[in-house]
């Protein structure tokens, strides 16, 4: 065997040793804080990660919009399979997600979810597939991340009506991460500011949990900090007490 290819092999038995997967390069949110806070500075690509909302409406519709903007970002179609048919597609549009880019499977079921984003997720080219279930299961995980390894698409299981206190099952997840709608700015006008969200990083390997207070999605899917808190990250955690 060329040195190269044993030199890799030996790289990714490694990497599969610590849990470290990453084989197709990360993907940047485009804040320092965030970033320098992730492994490799970003997120994973071509691995399956977990977004959270709560029981509550806004929280769902936060964490829909959050993976929006984070495929909004990458190139190629998207899949999002359905469980519920309540997704809003003009919500995806503002935050940078073209309807062009987007084909809706509606299985109807959590195993049908799962099955879809399995088949799609064997199809290299594509910037992602989203799956909306109730309940996810270990062994369901590792072949989400198996596929999504295998082909390169970044997967991401959009966990609807997810309660805080909720009991989850081990997970083969890159990250897991629980979106939830924040008070916006009050500008002291009748006017409406930029949404505010709180993105809580609740697992992720090779890092420690961690929260953040982020303006919602622009017209790009970007995110920001609010202007109070740019380059006073340790103001973060009290901000988000406070609010």
């Amino acid at each position: 065997m060329p040195r190269n290819a044993i030199l890799e092999d030996l790289r990714s038995s490694i990497a599969h040793v610590t849990g470290d997967g990453r084989r197709h390069g990360v993907h940047p949110f485009g804040i320092a804080d965030i970033d320098d806070h992730l492994p490799g500075h970003g997120l994973v690509t071509g691995a399956l990660h977990e977004v959270l909302g709560s029981p509550d409406i806004s929280d769902d519709a936060a964490a829909t919009i959050f993976i929006a903007g984070i495929l909004a970002r990458m190139e190629g179609p998207v899949f999002w399979c359905l469980r519920w048919r309540d997704l809003f597609t003009p919500a995806l549009d503002l935050a940078g997600l073209h309807p062009d880019r987007l084909t809706i499977v509606e299985p109807g079921d959590d195993k049908g979810a799962l099955i879809a984003m399995e088949d799609c997720l064997r199809v290299a080219g594509i910037a992602g597939v989203v799956g909306e279930v109730s309940k996810l299961s270990t062994t369901a995980s590792k072949r989400l991340q198996l596929a999504a390894e295998g082909s390169g698409v970044t997967a991401f299981i959009l966990r609807r009506a997810a309660k805080a206190d909720a009991l989850l099952e081990g997970s083969a997840a890159q990250t897991r991460w629980r979106v939830t709608a924040s008070p916006s700015e009050n500008l002291g006008i009748p006017a409406l500011a930029r949404p505010r969200w709180s993105v809580a990083l609740e697992r992720v390997r090779g890092a420690e949990p961690r929260n953040w207070i982020v303006e919602a999605c622009d017209a790009q899917g970007r995110l920001a900090l609010p202007a109070i808190l740019v380059d006073r990250p340790d103001q973060q955690e009290a901000w988000r007490i406070a609010v």
